[in-house]
């Protein structure tokens, strides 16, 4: 079991910046997302995206922002779980908690601060019947965590985005066979991964489907074919694969975190402005997954609402201990 002072949920810039604050009061953090990367919407989304508003910075890259931020947590020594959901929080006493993921990961946290953005991001999974058999390792993936795990194997690729694009190259020289369906003509990706892509298919290195979509998957135990339709000439045709991996993009959600008693206005949880705690004894809230009147969605805010967390944090922990507010400027991150 991964023991911890703070189990961070969300990897997102506010959750890496918490790792700072928190550093800087001697308390360790575990952040936990479902994204395979750090960085939650900049890194996965946008990111290219200039950011305007980061204090000391007229621009910065939204990706470069998130490098900053992880270098800046560096001395503090963070731990992650990358690639997984929380699904279950249980409170065992007063700065005692177990939290377990969909994969069955444990962390044991004495505080627990929810900066999860605009939620859990889910991947979109195509309306197929039985989907759901063949997923936590059976042959459907909707994310490509480590890429030598389909080494050597049958791949079926669905999508038609720069996610599904990028993958399909990458992957040509990784499996054995990959097939990249896609139920339009036209591709949504940069023209220049469309047109390795397109080159891909004509050397005959991948095998390329449009204008089709997946109907069905079948398999005894693992997956073994899917079956798809033409959507013009209603044709129907079967492929032996290995796995599956449909890349439809990601939709926010709050997930398990609904069932965790707190006070949710409009998909947002409600929190004390005071400190960002949540009202359930243990637990805060911060950056856009949090609401309270005038509620600024800015990364900067986020980042002003985990410095006061993490002092209310450490109260929490530390009961009746006197805490001395230090100044980086004068003392250095070292002296923490």
């Amino acid at each position: 079991m991964i023991q911890t002072d703070i189990a961070i949920i969300g990897a997102g810039p506010v959750g890496l910046f918490a790792i700072f604050e928190a550093g800087l009061l001697k308390m360790r953090c575990h952040l936990i997302d479902y994204l395979p990367q750090v960085g939650g919407q900049l890194s996965e989304i946008y990111p290219k995206k200039p950011i305007y508003d980061i204090p000391g910075f007229p621009s910065v890259g939204a990706q470069e922002l998130v490098d900053n931020l992880m270098e800046q947590a560096k001395p503090f020594n963070p731990t992650f779980t990358l690639g997984e959901r929380v699904e279950d929080l249980e409170r065992r006493g007063h700065a005692d908690f177990v939290l377990t993921t969909n994969m069955g990961t444990k962390i044991q946290a004495k505080a627990v601060v929810i900066a999860g953005g605009l939620g859990v991001f889910e991947p979109r999974k195509p309306a197929v019947e039985d989907l759901e058999k063949f997923e936590n390792g059976k042959g459907v993936n909707y994310m490509i965590l480590d890429p030598e795990r389909f080494r050597n194997q049958r791949v079926v690729l669905a999508g038609g985005g720069d996610s599904a694009l990028d993958w399909t190259i990458f992957l040509s020289e990784v499996v054995s066979e990959l097939t990249l369906i896609h139920r339009s003509e036209s591709f949504r990706g940069a023209p220049d991964s469309v047109s390795k892509v397109m080159e891909l298919a004509e050397k005959k290195k991948i095998n390329l489907v449009l204008n089709t979509n997946l109907t069905s998957v079948a398999g005894n135990g693992h997956l073994q074919s899917v079956t798809m339709e033409h959507s013009k000439t209603k044709e129907i045709a079967t492929i032996e694969t290995d796995h599956l991996i449909p890349l439809f993009g990601l939709s926010p959600k709050l997930g398990p975190i609904e069932n965790w008693g707190l006070n949710i206005e409009k998909n947002a949880i409600v929190v004390n402005t005071d400190d960002y705690s949540t009202g359930v004894d243990g637990i805060w809230a911060i950056g856009d997954i949090n609401t309270y009147t005038n509620k600024l969605k800015l990364i900067l805010c986020g980042f002003h609402e985990a410095a006061l967390m993490s002092h209310s944090v450490y109260k929490y922990i530390n009961p009746g201990v006197k805490y001395t507010m230090k100044y980086t400027t004068v003392n250095g991150v070292n002296e923490f």
